[in-house]
């Protein structure tokens, strides 16, 4: 038998613990005599008050569940990424990590992580929305913002929510092989393995705040023009300025250089006339700049891990019977 932890929290993201949680129960189900997993949740008080505003109940206190766990997740909650963790929970961390055999989190637990201090030299992710506040607030830690989930060593982090479930899915195959993760997948009626990465869930361009700005422009520029050949030089001319310093302020404002910024903008707009509308992939990729057909097929597999065809019927909404 495992023994699995869950670090709870006020403001706790309750689906962050419930989605594992069932998981691990639901693979005791599928495999022979005892249960293969035993789980607890943690506390520093009683009870605990989630984000949604449901309470838990933990089944110990921190100054209780020093022990050898075999798994310690850190789950997440909406306010992790601008508050500071409670010294009980951090020095709980300090404590039991170095006796588990494995530890890690749920969405934006990896915060608590980072200011535990076992982040550092470590690879790791969490929900792409607060992957980048992640990187500059630990930036000793490597973060890898387009991931489901990832393992370093013992440390094992995933992306936002329901990234949770893949995340011990993929520790229940470790322990007691695929079959018994298709058989819990098939039983909670979601994916085994995730096609694509956090990418095929975010929008690639944000809008500016200040609308008068060279990128705010540009951004206006391109959408208008989506269907048109798009250079350098062209979107230089349009903003009245010199190629060289065009790229040289684009850069600096967007992050990325005008050619990428083009290229998102095809992919987002792309994303949008698949998500709503039953276009041929064709029209699609031509109404998005892309040429062909085969060519937006290719930068979707590029970029997203995941074909137009799969995305669109990933995330085109359907009809209730």
């Amino acid at each position: 038998m495992k023994t699995v932890a869950f670090a709870l929290f006020p403001g706790v993201q309750l689906l962050d613990v419930a989605g594992p949680m069932d998981v691990f129960a639901e693979a005791n189900r599928f495999i022979a005599g005892e249960d293969a997993y035993r789980i607890s949740l943690i506390a520093e008080g009683l009870p605990v008050k989630s984000s949604n505003g449901a309470s838990l109940v933990p089944d110990l206190n921190f100054a209780d569940a020093v022990t050898a766990w075999d798994l310690v997740l850190v789950p997440g909650g909406p306010a992790l990424a601008e508050q500071t963790p409670t010294p009980a929970l951090l020095d709980w961390l300090a404590r039991v990590t170095p006796l588990a055999g494995r530890y890690g989190s749920i969405c934006t637990g990896a915060f608590v992580l980072g200011h535990a201090g076992l982040l550092d030299g470590r690879h790791a992710t969490t929900h792409w929305q607060d992957a980048g506040r992640l990187a500059q607030q630990f930036p000793r830690a490597h973060i890898e913002p387009d991931r489901i989930y990832v393992r370093d060593g013992p440390m094992v982090t995933s992306a936002g929510v329901t990234a949770g479930i893949d995340l011990s899915l993929a520790l229940v195959a470790e322990d007691h092989g695929d079959a018994v993760a298709r058989a819990v997948a098939k039983r909670l009626l979601v994916f085994v393995h995730r096609q694509g990465g956090q990418s095929q869930f975010s929008p690639y361009l944000q809008t500016p705040a200040d609308e008068s700005s060279v990128l705010a422009r540009v951004q206006r520029h391109v959408q208008e023009h989506l269907a048109q050949a798009l250079s350098v030089d062209g979107l230089a001319e349009a903003m009245v300025m010199s190629p060289r310093n065009f790229a040289r302020i684009f850069t600096r404002e967007a992050g990325v250089t005008p050619a990428e910024f083009i290229q998102q903008a095809r992919i987002d707009a792309a994303r949008g006339l698949l998500e709503s509308g039953n276009l041929q992939l064709k029209a699609v990729a031509y109404r998005c700049g892309f040429g062909s057909a085969a060519r937006m097929r290719q930068v979707f597999v590029q970029r997203l891990s995941v074909t137009p065809t799969a995305y669109r019927e990933r995330f085109q909404p359907r009809p209730l019977d």
